[in-house]
């Protein structure tokens, strides 16, 4: 790996972690004051991104483009700055159960996923098992489910933009991949067996 590129894969990492370590103090501080745990689910979701951006493997082709790199900016950096607020639209229980099932798409996508994960668009291996068997994105759908939660938990303006620009990006996101990857064979007769991106029978 050339200097720059290391130079660019730490101040990633750093950001992160960062970003991370805020919203950790922010939900952190909400649930000792008011019990809510649907917050604490968001938390367990972006966790698992900062441990495998330590542990991802080397791409095999990466798109550097500036569209690719914007909206994987927005779809990583918003959901770190989602705040705690009061005045929930449902029960938190409700919006527990709602991120919950969200998290077990993220974590189970994340397990077949492995080294495989990565933030900017790439090929770093087509991964074919688990929940890909069913839609090709299912971590995303896991995110736009914990973040429609989240939202509901805690409804704010400030919330509303952050989970719109993320969910956005982060759909956008998922087509900048399937384009790189779309250069892959094995990809390409992938895409022919499981033709729905995040929703069976929608989209």
């Amino acid at each position: 790996m050339s200097e720059g590129r290391r130079s660019t894969e730490l101040l990633a990492r750093a950001v992160i972690c960062v970003l991370f370590t805020w919203l950790s103090v922010n939900l952190l501080r909400d649930f000792m004051q008011t019990g809510r745990v649907t917050g604490l689910l968001l938390l367990v979701s972006e966790f698992m991104v900062v441990v495998l951006t330590f542990v991802r493997r080397p791409a095999q082709l990466v798109d550097r483009s500036f569209g690719a790199t914007l909206v994987t900016a927005v779809s990583i950096v918003c959901p770190p700055l989602l705040r705690a607020s009061d005045g929930g639209v449902i029960p938190d229980a409700a919006t527990a159960a709602v991120s919950a099932l969200g998290l077990i798409l993220v974590v189970v996508g994340k397990m077949a996923l492995g080294r495989s994960f990565g933030l900017v668009p790439a090929n770093r291996g087509v991964v074919i098992a688990g929940p890909y068997t069913v839609v090709r994105h299912p971590i995303y759908s896991g995110y736009l489910i914990t973040h429609a939660a989240f939202f509901l938990a805690h409804p704010s303006p400030w919330n509303a933009l952050l989970v719109v620009m993320a969910d956005v990006a982060l759909v956008r996101r998922a087509l900048v991949e399937e384009r790189v990857l779309d250069r892959d064979a094995s990809y390409r007769a992938y895409c022919e067996r499981v033709g729905w991106h995040f929703v069976p029978g929608v989209f």
